[in-house]
């Protein structure tokens, strides 16, 4: 999955939210604990197909006008591919805010000013957050084997008009409280981003809608190149992200995500996509592991 695809994954997560149902009224496991003044520090590994990176995050919690908690991070010593990377001094003085106060409401960090490389590590911790906000927003995972499915299906667009003309993928949450380790004092949680069904992208050629998986499709792209050709692709993207949470104060203890996109990809002479290569399979596959430091 592109790194813009990762932003959209966090716009898509908000928007679902509006149609969230009302918390439960039983006692919420999940729910955190904040302290004003609280430090975190999280450390994140990542796999983005051939790029290895290593990355930190600083974080304190602090309290808005509204009175509701957020974590403020700053990011540093990065690695990629084993290399340090001198960040620029905007992305150093750069700050994101994240929480999991169910009311706290998320946006999209203003990302224009950051180095390329920190796109990826920001948007992928806010997907963890976004994700377990979303099933605290809820509240109706409580005991171990509680499932709860969140509809949204809304396509979301990253297409700049330029070099992306079509760029969409839409998803649904199936969310599922694993374990409760009382002796442990954690829970795991699961929160599986899936295609909805039916698809509601609208396909730009016929040919992209024939599923190329299990399920209808919901990715496509096509971007024109510097030739005055397109490159058109359609597929299948998941994610599936799994926390360790505290019972004790609602933490996240650490995470991993699995994120694959199966696609097929043609190159193609018209901007009505008839005139194509034949498909050739192109998976993207992404797998990012954060932990929080003792």
């Amino acid at each position: 999955m592109s790194k813009i695809s990762a932003i959209l994954l966090a716009l898509c997560t908000c928007s679902t939210l509006l149609t969230a149902q009302t918390p439960a009224a039983t006692h919420n496991p999940l729910l955190r604990q904040y302290r004003a003044g609280e430090t975190l520090v999280w450390r994140m590994k990542g796999v983005n197909e051939n790029w290895h990176y290593e990355i930190r995050a600083d974080g304190i919690v602090k309290k808005d006008s509204a009175g509701a908690y957020f974590e403020e991070y700053r990011w540093s010593n990065m690695l990629s591919d084993n290399q340090p990377v001198t960040l620029t001094p905007a992305s150093m003085e750069f700050r994101q805010q994240l929480s999991l106060d169910p009311n706290f409401n998320p946006a999209m960090p203003k990302l224009g000013q950051v180095d390329p490389k920190l796109i990826g590590p920001i948007t992928d911790l806010m997907t963890f957050y976004v994700d377990l906000w979303l099933a605290v927003k809820t509240g109706q995972l409580v005991h171990a084997g509680d499932h709860f499915y969140v509809k949204n299906g809304t396509p979301n667009s990253w297409a700049d008009g330029t070099y992306v003309l079509t760029g969409q993928s839409a998803i649904d949450f199936d969310m599922t409280l694993k374990a409760l380790d009382h002796a442990d004092n954690t829970a795991i949680v699961l929160i599986r981003h899936v295609p909805p069904e039916p698809s509601q992208i609208r396909m730009p050629a016929t040919w992209m809608e024939k599923p190329i998986a299990d399920t209808p499709n919901n990715w496509v792209m096509v971007s024109k190149t510097p030739d005055g050709k397109y490159v058109a692709g359609v597929g299948k993207e998941t994610f599936d992200v799994e926390m360790k949470v505290s019972l004790e104060d609602g933490r996240i203890l650490g995470g991993s995500m699995d994120n694959l996109v199966k696609t097929v990809m043609r190159q193609c002479e018209d901007q009505t996509l008839t005139k194509c290569s034949d498909p050739m399979p192109h998976p993207i596959s992404r797998k990012i592991e954060i932990s929080l430091a003792p």
